[in-house]
């Protein structure tokens, strides 16, 4: 699915190189193995609590507009270029905690994991603890080979990409990123009211 940690997967590995596919599906592959431990535990029915999936979509939306303006003003700027790793964000400069912070920023994460991913916990249950652990080691290895691909894609493809491409691409990644945040706004302010 589209979203958030995409864009920072591309921007990554066209300023990082491969690495930063494995890097953003690590920091959210933390993020899961703690919401898996949480849920084994009971706590589903909390992420699945309209208020707190409300609240999780509004201001994980406002982050994620926060991100979305600041990659679209950079490259209106001309802030970035394509040999520049510096970025004046933490998503930017940290790849495993940008993956941590696009999922939880993600209402949408919470809720899939509250319906679908609980029971798909639920089933590999069956099998005890070993059937949670090949459940939870065979999601982020589709996620990790996923955006791995999308990585070495965009990494190899980094030679045939110059500055000014470079910077269109951040403005239509910021839009990108800032469409999910008015949804997930919208979304949250739905579940809440």
């Amino acid at each position: 699915m589209p979203g958030p940690m995409l864009g920072v997967t591309i921007d990554g590995s066209i300023k990082k190189g491969f690495v930063a596919g494995p890097l953003t599906v690590l920091g959210h592959a933390i993020l899961e193995l703690i919401l898996v431990i949480t849920m084994a535990f009971g706590l589903k029915d909390f992420f699945a609590n309209p208020v707190v999936s409300g609240l999780i979509g509004v201001f994980g939306g406002a982050f994620l507009g926060w991100t979305g303006y600041g990659m679209v003003k950079s490259g209106i700027k001309n802030t970035v270029s394509i040999n520049s790793q510096q970025k004046g964000n933490v998503i930017g400069n940290n790849l495993v905690l940008a993956g941590i912070i696009v999922s939880i920023s993600n209402p949408y994460f919470f809720i899939w994991w509250a319906s679908t991913g609980m029971e798909s916990i639920r089933r590999a249950y069956t099998m005890g603890l070993t059937g949670v652990v090949f459940f939870y080691f065979g999601h982020i290895l589709s996620d990790f080979v996923w955006y791995s691909i999308v990585a070495a894609a965009f990494a190899s493809g980094k030679k045939l990409i110059n500055d000014t491409v470079y910077r269109w691409l951040m403005i239509l990644l910021g839009f990108f990123i800032s469409g999910f945040s008015i949804y997930f706004i919208i979304s949250g302010l739905g579940m809440l009211i």
